[in-house]
């Protein structure tokens, strides 16, 4: 009876393996051994998929490995050893001065290693003799790093797991394309004149895009769709869903895939959620669900009017919760709350509905016996957070909706963009957060994110974000001097 408990227990392990980190059988090994009569598990990376990667060095001639990591701040950070390294370094790890990266480590304890995860090896489409493999960090006693993003949304999902679900993601990242203005200044001038899903001449970025769709899929992703979105010179593409550790890491990929195809066309890329005034800006819309571990979407009900289970309920009202707190990560620099205002399609009003694109969370309409499509989309998130630490803190708002079965307020499908303050006064109806350093202070006050993020990287990033406002509040802007030094 005590090995069938066991053997219970070490699937369970397994299962969790998977959830967590998106892996089939290629990745993690499990083995059962039975030695005199007792069972032990022995877990580890599988020789096989490490042969596999070093053959398919050598086959391509590849001579160089990337290994990508993230900062607090959703910075692309990589480190680049020789092909001859990589054995060692897939089997112990690669050191490197983690006090030299924000958010990491002091001087003091400042030795750190990058342990490869090998199911995101991909060569370079643009550097055929470079590949890249994305990292966990961690510390010299072999713990994996409190501050590193990758092992904050890990145990976010461990959470998750342990209440018996797996958290899918999908985003929508939008991004801007521009050509410098005289050939070397970065003034936003768009590459084309286009307009959403636009199709004709005035698109000239379609051949860029589709060749950074090629790109992707050499990378592993699965494109869904690409197209040109409302704004001139704004486009967005889309990858298929899925757990959100591996969607973290495919955004991180898009974003780099996006600026450097960007780059071979003479065209600058960026991620800035509103580099023009007066037009739309980009957003990164997050499609989300939970899934049981025998594959349930526990977000379907049939017998619902939104097709959604009590359980997507409480999620949604525990993000509408805690979405003041948590807006802090989602739209994390001085820019995001220039998007973040009426009137161009950026929620802004804290609500939710089925078809109201001016709500907070939308429920996106699914096809008739797709009830594994049944998803919510939260819209205020931007493409300038670091998509690990996005995922994080809203898993951790949606659960904390579940443990405590909250009820979302009822759902508004007029457009709230024509509601006057007292009627948004009369449906309780708050607004986000309307600057950086508002979304700072009920940050500070969030107990929700400290737990999240870990004291560590919870303290360093306040302290980022209270200097980056500061920083901005005493620049002297161009709106400022056009108003006021002719008139006082």
């Amino acid at each position: 009876m005590r090995e069938v408990g066991l053997v219970k227990k070490l699937l369970y392990i397994y299962i969790h393996c998977l959830y967590i980190y998106g892996h089939l059988f290629s990745y993690i090994r499990v083995i059962y051994i039975y030695v005199y009569g007792k069972v032990v598990l022995v877990a580890r990376l599988t020789e096989d998929l490490k042969k596999k990667i070093l053959q398919d060095v050598k086959t391509r001639g590849i001579s160089f490995i990337n290994l990508q990591f993230t900062d607090i701040h959703g910075g692309l950070k990589s480190t680049t050893i020789s092909a001859t390294q990589l054995e060692d370094s897939l089997n112990s790890g690669t050191w490197f001065d983690g006090s030299s990266i924000k958010g990491f480590a002091r001087i003091c304890e400042s030795d750190m290693y990058l342990l490869p995860d090998p199911s995101t090896y991909a060569i370079i489409p643009w550097e055929k003799e470079v590949a890249r493999i994305i990292c966990d960090v961690y510390t010299p006693d072999g713990v994996p790093f409190e501050g590193d993003p990758r092992q904050i949304l890990k145990r976010a999902l461990k959470k998750a797991s342990d209440m018996g679900y797996h958290y899918n993601t999908g985003p929508e990242l939008e991004f801007f394309l521009f050509r410098p203005s005289d050939g070397h200044n970065l003034t936003p001038v768009p590459h084309d004149v286009g307009s959403y899903f636009d199709f004709s001449p005035k698109d000239m970025a379609s051949n860029v895009r589709e060749s950074i769709i090629k790109a992707l899929g050499e990378f592993g992703l699965i494109v869904e769709m690409g197209h040109h979105e409302v704004a001139f010179g704004q486009h967005e593409i889309d990858f298929r869903y899925g757990g959100a550790l591996k969607t973290a890491d495919n955004a991180m990929t898009l974003k780099h895939t996006v600026k450097a195809i960007a780059h071979q066309n003479n065209l600058y890329a960026t991620f800035m959620p509103k580099p023009v005034f007066g037009t739309n800006g980009s957003g990164m819309h997050v499609h989300q669900s939970l899934f049981s571990k025998d594959g349930k979407n526990m977000f379907y009900d049939s017998e619902d009017e939104y097709r959604l289970s009590e359980i997507a309920k409480s999620f949604i009202a525990g993000q509408l919760t805690h979405i003041k707190e948590i807006i802090g990560i989602l739209a994390p620099i001085v820019n995001s709350y220039k998007r973040l205002v009426p009137g161009y399609e950026a929620p802004v009003y804290i609500s939710w509905a089925r078809k109201n694109r001016s709500a907070l969370i939308r429920v996106p309409a699914c096809s008739p016996g797709r009830d594994k499509a049944t998803r919510i989309e939260l819209r205020c998130p931007d493409p300038s957070c670091n998509p690990y630490l996005a995922f994080a803190v809203m898993l951790t708002a949606g659960l904390d909706g579940i443990k405590r079965k909250m009820k979302p307020p009822h759902p508004v499908e007029e457009d709230l963009y024509e509601f006057d303050d007292d009627k948004l006064k009369k449906l309780y109806i708050e607004t986000l957060p309307g600057s950086l350093t508002e979304a700072i202070t009920t940050l500070e006050n969030s107990e929700l994110v400290k737990e999240t993020l870990g004291k560590h990287t919870y303290d360093e990033y306040l302290s980022a974000k209270k200097a980056e406002w500061d920083e901005y509040r005493i620049q002297v802007t161009d709106w400022e001097l056009k108003r006021y030094l002719e008139s006082l």
